[in-house]
């Protein structure tokens, strides 16, 4: 008879028990701290939960099948509870509140309501927490109008201008912390409004503004197999949204204050991470302004910043030791309204312009907004409104132009200068290679090599540099060698998770950091970007040769990393950096006397040779210039940067390829014009390398002499090339 009793009671605790555990997506009256609500398909769960080691609470929404918890939403996220008695509740005035246990209000959706008889909240399956009345679709208040730190699928990133309404993006203070931070990003309604992420009052990055089918300023915004996209701006919106092509797939964008980024986390239910698919600010020059005003940045470029055409640096010793704080001056050619005189530079692929000082016409045509700007001495460029069809439509911009650089997805800019600076002196073309005549080029490209095998053979043979064959060919004995692999979180903690104190530089490839492993030891970590133009072959191409080779005056790599999206080369850090933070300052050019210079350029020539000859394959550099020299302590030089190399065998002299890679400047004719390959294309290299140290000057700097000729061109034609060499 005791029987019954016992099931009678187990039975009343399940009851108790359901109240706390059973999942709805729906608040009819209350909601305790305890429970969940879960969305109808099971993508989403509201509840109460502590971040990180805090002992706060807070009520957010969170994917409920994901094991690594990504809170997505936090109501209270300025205004924590301190214990666990609080609850949601349907008020009086039918909003939906958070009350602690003494009833205080902690959070509301502080909606103006009226005519509501059964006011329900309701979580739906893409994480938009909704207040509505009943089984009506229209909503009363929705999570989606107030983001925290994420924009999920379908969510509007922007203005709706009817209800004063800017659903801008505020990140976490810490992983412990989701209160707001001062790390933020919104749309802002500029004649054509774009978005922008500041820290603080600084601005760190700007979108571009929309042109259509894109944003002239995000990097890699095109069609892709995860997610559609889409630009609205009107009368009564402004906003960007994304959805995703595939239901199963999860991804969403978050700020991160930790990092000082804008990320596209992807989850991977394969290895159970969440892994980073986009990255803005992708690179230092989509930091906002790097160049200051009328400066262009082109991250492949050294350095990256240059003056417009028709433009000069306005202090320009700053501007030489690479200080762009001061920005770019008109000079003094250009006079407004001089018939024949005032024209425009057209230039491709770029990142408009801030659009704080501009001007639109949807109507207009080019030709339209061009003779438009003429009229006005204050206007600066011009471009198309809407790049999509056969474009359309005018921007103007006045004034200094801000935060240029070039773009992947940028468009076509007419920037306001003296017909006689129009001239592309500067541009990135084979026309500045072939500035040499063929017949010049051949006699220069003689003097280089026997120059270059003269350096390297007399001195083996004087025994200034007294190395067994052995030593010289450590690649041989070691053919079987691999590289430590070093995994993520020593990384991180090594370059104090990419602090940007630690940011050595950037270029093609992408950012390298400074960084101190715990037993002491100074490291350079070389970071993948993605979106460099180099990509995962550059990458093995590089760590593969860095087993191969072993030589002196070859940068040492310590290992690699490889981890998700994540791809890095750790290398032996090199306290004087690159041979052109030396060569090209006024200051410290100083301390290369001749005897430092001989050494360097004996040096180079040295791993030169063991590349081309003392290795078992020869290795054809192709990227051979002064940023790809490093300098240790005692100022030996050491070539780096692999990524572009070719291996080829052992009899192989030279090869074709249809992908000029490499820098402008440095290539040899025949390359850059035809794809042909050889060690000779190195000893060009070489040559050019040459004539910068003895000259302290660049090749492909301003123009020397009244013949507009680069270095290769002045030394070649000029009367004085011989004394300039001495």
């Amino acid at each position: 008879m005791a029987i019954l009793p016992t099931i009678l009671v187990i039975t009343k605790l399940l009851l108790f028990f359901s109240k706390f555990s059973f999942a709805t997506d729906t608040i009819t009256q209350s909601l305790p701290d305890g429970s969940t609500l879960v969305s109808k398909g099971g993508v989403f769960e509201l509840g109460f939960f502590n971040p990180g080691s805090s002992t706060n609470r807070y009520v957010g929404i969170w994917y409920k099948n994901i094991p690594v918890r990504r809170v997505v939403w936090v109501a209270n996220r300025d205004n924590p509870i301190k214990d666990t008695s609080s609850k949601l509740i349907i008020s009086q005035d039918r909003n939906l509140v958070l009350l602690d246990k003494n009833q205080s209000l902690l959070w509301s959706t502080n909606a103006t309501i009226e005519k509501v008889s059964s006011p329900i909240a309701q979580l739906l399956d893409d994480g938009n927490l909704v207040l509505k009345n009943g089984g009506e679709e229209h909503f009363l208040w929705q999570s989606f109008d107030y983001p925290c730190d994420t924009i999920l699928s379908g969510m509007k990133a922007g203005w709706d201008k009817r209800k004063d309404l800017n659903r801008s993006l505020v990140a976490w203070k810490n992983w412990d912390d989701p209160s707001s931070s001062d790390f933020t990003s919104a749309m802002v309604l500029t004649p054509n409004p774009e978005s922008f992420i500041w820290k603080g009052l600084t601005k760190l990055y700007r979108t571009g503004p929309w042109t259509g089918p894109r944003s002239s300023g995000v990097i890699g915004l095109t069609e892709n197999p995860l997610y559609d996209y889409e630009f609205v701006n009107n009368q009564d919106e402004v906003y960007y949204l994304f959805t995703l092509k595939n239901s199963s797939v999860v991804s969403f964008v978050v700020l991160n204050r930790t990092l000082s980024v804008r990320l596209r986390l992807i989850w991977i239910s394969e290895s159970k991470t969440w892994n980073v698919y986009q990255t803005l600010p992708q690179d230092s020059c989509d930091v906002y302004n790097v160049c200051r005003e009328n400066g262009l940045c082109m991250i492949n470029a050294s350095p990256m910043c240059r003056c417009l055409d028709g433009f000069i640096p306005k202090s320009p010793q700053q501007w030489s030791a690479m200080d762009w704080t001061q920005g770019c001056v008109r000079n003094s050619n250009w006079s407004c309204g001089i018939k024949d005189r005032d024209g425009f530079k057209k230039i491709t692929g770029m990142k408009l312009p801030d659009t704080m000082h501009s001007w639109i016409d949807e109507k207009m045509t080019l030709d339209d907004c061009k003779t438009k700007c003429l009229k006005n001495c204050s206007c600066t460029a011009y471009s198309s409104l809407d790049t999509s069809g056969a474009g359309s439509g005018c921007s103007i911009w006045f004034g200094d132009l801000v935060d240029l650089r070039v773009s992947q997805s940028g468009q076509d800019l007419y920037v306001r200068t003296d017909v006689s600076d129009i001239g592309d002196k500067n541009a990135n073309t084979k026309t500045i290679v072939l500035a040499v005549s063929i017949t010049s080029s051949l006699v220069l490209l003689i003097l280089l090599a026997v120059t270059y095998i003269y350096i390297t053979k007399t001195k083996y043979k004087e025994g200034i540099e007294k190395t067994t064959s052995s030593e010289e060919k450590y690649e041989d004995s070691h053919e079987d060698f691999e590289l430590p692999i070093f995994d993520q979180d020593t990384i991180l903690n090594a370059t104090k998770n990419f602090s940007f104190d630690n940011k050595l530089g950037e270029g093609g490839f992408g950012p390298v950091y400074k960084g101190t492993l715990l037993d002491g030891q100074e490291i350079a970590v070389k970071r993948l970007s993605r979106s460099s133009g180099q990509g995962l072959k550059e990458f093995k191409n590089e760590v593969i040769l860095c087993t191969k080779l072993q030589h002196r005056n070859l940068v040492k790599v310590v290992g690699c990393c490889i981890e998700g999206d994540e791809k890095m080369l750790i290398y032996e850090y090199m306290s004087n950096k690159s041979l052109d933070t030396f060569l090209f300052d006024p200051f410290q050019s100083k301390l290369l006397d001749w005897s430092a210079r001989f050494n360097i350029l004996f040096g180079i020539a040295r791993g030169l040779l063991y590349l081309h000859q003392d290795s078992r394959l020869r290795i054809i550099h192709r990227d051979l210039k002064v940023s790809n020299i490093l300098l240790d302590d005692d100022m030996n030089p050491k070539i780096s940067d692999f990524g572009m190399a070719r291996m080829c065998g052992g009899d192989q002299i030279e090869g074709r390829t249809n992908r000029i890679v490499g820098t402008y400047g440095y290539m040899a004719p025949e390359y850059a014009t035809d794809g042909l390959f050889s060690i000779k294309s190195d000893v060009f290299s070489f040559g050019v390398l040459l004539l910068e140290i003895i000259s302290g000057k660049k090749n492909r700097a301003l123009s020397y002499h009244e013949e507009d000729h680069n270095l290769i061109g002045y030394v070649s034609f000029s009367k004085h090339n011989i004394s300039l060499i001495l």
